[in-house]
């Protein structure tokens, strides 16, 4: 039983070596991730707005060459009007012509629309860009500070993650599932001693008659008040040596 002991108590130890690493980071990793939301959001409406303004363009030069293609009818149309023989040809020539013409317009009116379109966007896509930019160089600096944290402890983060993997193998897995519930319960304490009649962890007094059962090592017992496994100094005397 003491070996069970050790082992989750060991484990313990080298959890909160990388969890004091992690702490390093801070709220970098967090902030970064914001950042990057933030950018795609503004980026979506970017693009949007862009795909928007494309499709304008487009709608713009489809009218343009309809228009061209109706100016030229027209001036058919009224070549013509010289050349018909009755007031029937008249008629349907003045028709098409006033449908020409009615249609000119329209196509006129739209691109003068989409026009002003395409400028108010260009307006906004100008307006948002630079809360884009500034998002960019502040992502930057944070990738910048992580990436000088994260590499000035690479070698230390390294050096306690294989130590982690070889005390995880030692634990039985049904203690080991216990241990990460938890551990992620309690603020990553899974683990803690009887130190001056009290749990470590949430430091609310352990009975004396429980205090002795702890000491003989014999079994797991956990915190009345917190929940947290509970070692004998001689388990933490025994481990700590090894740090």
């Amino acid at each position: 039983m003491i070996d069970r002991l050790e082992s989750l108590y060991e484990l313990q130890l080298i959890d909160s070596q990388l969890d004091e690493l992690e702490e390093l980071r801070g709220d970098l990793p967090l902030a970064v991730n914001e950042l990057k939301g933030q950018m795609k959001l503004i980026q979506d409406q970017i693009d949007e707005k862009e795909e928007v303004r494309k499709t304008s363009k487009e709608k713009i030069a489809e009218n343009e060459t309809e228009v061209e293609r109706l100016k030229e009818n027209l001036t058919k149309f009224k070549a013509q009007l010289y050349q018909v023989r009755n007031n029937k040809e008249y008629d349907a020539l003045t028709k098409e012509i006033d449908h020409s013409e009615t249609q000119v317009d329209a196509f006129t009116k739209e691109n003068e629309e989409l026009e002003n379109s395409i400028e108010i966007l260009k307006n906004e896509i100008e307006e948002i860009t630079p809360d884009l930019e500034k998002l960019e160089e502040e992502l930057k600096n944070k990738e910048t500070d992580l990436t000088s944290i994260i590499n000035s402890n690479e070698k230390e983060e390294v050096k306690w993650r294989d130590k982690r993997e070889s005390a995880a193998s030692k634990v039985r897995k049904p203690d080991l599932n216990t241990y990460m519930r938890i551990r992620k319960a309690r603020s990553g304490i899974a683990v803690a001693t009887v130190n001056r009649g009290a749990c470590s962890g949430c430091h609310n007094v352990v009975p004396p008659q429980r205090q002795l059962e702890i000491k003989q090592n014999r079994r797991i017992f956990t915190c009345e008040a917190c929940g947290r496994m509970l070692v004998s100094g001689e388990v933490a005397d025994k481990i700590q040596t090894k740090f």
